[in-house]
């Protein structure tokens, strides 16, 4: 696999022909006055996949780093979310827009919008998607998908979606916390599984079973977490601002995790009890 992925990979998405970096860069607490800088140091270390949220407040300066970069917007892959529903459907169509507009201006678009999460009763799960699916039909979004999303979340919404399944749903995952049933019922149903939290904030740096395994390929555990993601079928969203871990982070495709290394940290498993931030429920 080590000569099968690079960091040029990419993945389909369900009933599309767009194709999302496997490798993401996550912005959560990237201050608007970082933010920029670390997506310009993000896009020089050949990361081209981006992803923000209403809730970070950094979608505009996202965007700025792209515009800055200089490189072909139609190479850069756009996510942001919304948090929380405004009340009806033309109310979250116009802040999803104002997103939109804040990342790409009123000409652009994203590629990848996403409910941010599943709280809030389904009237409101309802009047996000039905937005969303405006959007995408407006050709503003090109594809859009879910985040904290359980089993139970995502059969709920053949009652009101026109585009089912969502094309994605992230969810915290980590050899601590790899929520293994919507995992597989996202996999059986082609739901491409982002992975975000993919470091454990730097929580289990020195677990020894993943320092072991460090050790044996000269990689750090960082280096490590990431690329058990992507040999999971996982799309990883590392954060970080520290420049050289930002290039460090996307230096995974020089070597593979045998099956006797996934498999010792496939059994470092807690189930919800492993979440940092969230565990989704079924």
């Amino acid at each position: 696999m080590a000569s099968k992925l690079t960091i040029s990979s990419t993945i389909p998405l369900p009933n599309s022909s767009i194709l999302m970096p496997r490798l993401g860069f996550g912005v959560y607490q990237s201050t608007a006055s970082q933010c920029v800088q670390s997506c310009l140091n993000a896009l020089r270390a050949g990361y081209r996949h981006f992803d923000s949220a209403q809730f970070y407040r950094n979608e505009a300066q996202v965007g700025e780093a792209v515009k800055q970069s200089g490189i072909s917007r139609s190479d850069i892959f756009i996510t942001t979310k919304i948090l929380a529903s405004a009340g009806t459907v033309a109310e979250n169509h116009k802040k999803c827009k104002h997103s939109v507009d804040a990342m790409a201006g009123s000409d652009g678009y994203v590629d990848l919008f996403l409910i941010h999460s599943p709280h809030g009763g389904q009237k409101a799960r309802q009047d996000m998607w039905q937005a969303l699916e405006q959007l995408k039909e407006e050709d503003k979004v090109k594809s859009i998908g879910v985040s904290n999303f359980g089993v139970s979340h995502i059969e709920e919404m053949k009652s009101y979606a026109k585009v089912w399944p969502p094309q994605v749903n992230q969810i915290e995952l980590h050899p601590w916390c790899q929520q293994r049933q919507i995992v597989d019922y996202c996999h059986k149903h082609g739901i491409v599984v982002q992975a975000y939290c993919p470091l454990v904030r730097n929580q289990k740096a020195y677990d020894p079973m993943l320092m072991k395994i460090s050790e044996a390929h000269g990689k750090t555990t960082a280096q490590v977490l990431i690329r058990y993601c992507l040999q999971k079928n996982w799309v990883p969203l590392p954060k970080s601002d520290n420049p050289e871990r930002i290039v460090k982070n996307a230096e995974v495709y020089d070597f593979e995790l045998s099956g006797e290394e996934m498999e010792s940290l496939d059994n470092l498993d807690q189930g919800s009890r492993g979440a940092i931030v969230e565990a989704v429920v079924n």
